[in-house]
């Protein structure tokens, strides 16, 4: 029996059905992100998945053929002009530094602010 494989590209969001091993039993888990890179060729070909989960970039390795993947969906089709998908790692990071600096300005700015707020505050309570 063959098993159907759908016909996914770089770019596109896929949700892997999958089974592991805990101890005796078996169990079904799930992995949905952007195929980032798809390689090799005929029973050993590979396809590399990547998510972001609590704010930290998760990347997993599935082996197209592997009798231990039950299902892939196919949820999101993108077109995109690249055979390799890497620079998104970068990509997100930057995101996240950009958000990081301006918290840092926010909390600078909130720090300069303070002094005067309890400057005031005191000599409301004097009066």
């Amino acid at each position: 029996m063959e098993k159907k494989i759908p016909n996914f590209k770089v770019g596109d969001t896929v949700r892997v059905h999958f089974k592991y091993f805990e101890g005796d039993t078996e169990k079904h888990g799930v992995f949905e992100g952007v195929v980032l890179a798809i390689r090799g060729k005929n029973e050993s070909k590979t396809f590399t998945v990547r998510k972001i989960s609590y704010g930290v970039g998760v990347e997993r390795i599935f082996p197209l053929y592997s009798p231990l993947i039950t299902k892939i969906e196919i949820k999101k089709r993108t077109k995109v002009r690249r055979a390799k998908l890497y620079y998104l790692r970068e990509r997100k990071s930057l995101k996240l530094k950009r958000e990081r600096a301006i918290t840092k300005e926010e909390l600078e700015k909130e720090e300069k602010k303070e002094p005067a707020e309890v400057k005031s505050e005191e000599t409301k309570e004097e009066s």
